[in-house]
């Protein structure tokens, strides 16, 4: 469904089901160039299971329209005036590395307002090496194939094996042209790694979260190491941490057991 933010149309993917805000409600929120499909088992499955879901697209990412967040703290305000347009006072936020970190961010500004937090493959700092921010600015392809590279773990090689057909890595890498290709103003690869890098209020923002807080991290993850967030753990007030055996996107990559780690820890 389309809802109006800002002034802009932003898409929200609902799981197939018809949007109720009386229900409970997940908002998902994805990384540098993703948009709402890498959420889609995940959702599926709760849309059908009683939940209310709205898989976003970000300001300037596929089918939504506006300017993409410059930063971590303008794509937080985006998601609270989503939460208004939706007309929701309460919901779970779920985000993927630099969504995870507007999920943070989010949750910090309005902690009345978030009633579970679940950090995906998160770090804090979230620095990007020099070499890969230069490279998503002048060799955006080149980036691209080093991100996947670096993203999946040898659990998922190609052509991997999740059901017949699916190809993890290719998947990705195709994901990844189309979201770039999506918003020929804007380098949204280098937007996107630019915003994390500078990013400097996570450990101060958990400090601002209330509610209880999940942290799910890929044992062999190489691009926010499960090292990296020992930091924003150590800060929750109500943290809960699962290692799943894989790379930085568990939803493809495990996503039986994320799935089971999501699902029993909303239903807390």
């Amino acid at each position: 469904m389309y809802l109006p933010i800002n002034g802009h149309s932003t898409y929200c993917y609902t799981g197939g089901k018809t949007f109720d805000a009386a229900k409970p409600t997940v908002i998902f929120i994805h990384g540098v160039l993703n948009d709402h499909s890498v959420w889609i088992l995940q959702t599926r499955y709760l849309a059908n299971h009683g939940w209310n879901v709205l898989a976003v697209d970000l300001p300037g990412h596929c089918r939504s329209a506006g300017d993409p967040p410059a930063s971590v703290e303008e794509a937080a305000d985006f998601v609270i005036a989503l939460m208004d347009a939706a007309g929701l006072d309460k919901a779970a936020l779920v985000g993927h590395s630099f969504g995870s970190l507007i999920a943070l961010e989010a949750a910090s500004r309005a902690p009345q307002r978030v009633s579970q937090l679940v950090l995906v493959g998160t770090a804090f700092p979230m620095k990007v090496s020099p070499a890969l921010l230069e490279s998503s600015l002048k060799e955006p392809m080149k980036a691209l194939e080093m991100v996947n590279i670096f993203s999946r773990s040898t659990l998922a090689p190609p052509p991997s094996a999740m059901g017949p057909g699916t190809w993890v890595y290719g998947a990705s890498m195709a994901l990844g042209r189309r979201v770039l290709a999506s918003n020929p103003r804007v380098n949204l690869f280098h937007t996107g790694f630019k915003a994390c890098d500078s990013y400097t209020h996570g450990e101060a923002a958990m400090e601002q979260v209330q509610c209880p807080v999940l942290f799910v991290l890929g044992s062999v993850d190489q691009m926010t190491p499960p090292k990296a967030a020992q930091g924003l753990v150590q800060k929750a007030r109500h943290g809960k941490v699962v290692y799943l055996p894989g790379g930085h996107h568990q939803m493809n990559e495990t996503p039986e057991p994320m799935l089971s780690a999501l699902t029993g820890f909303l239903k807390r």
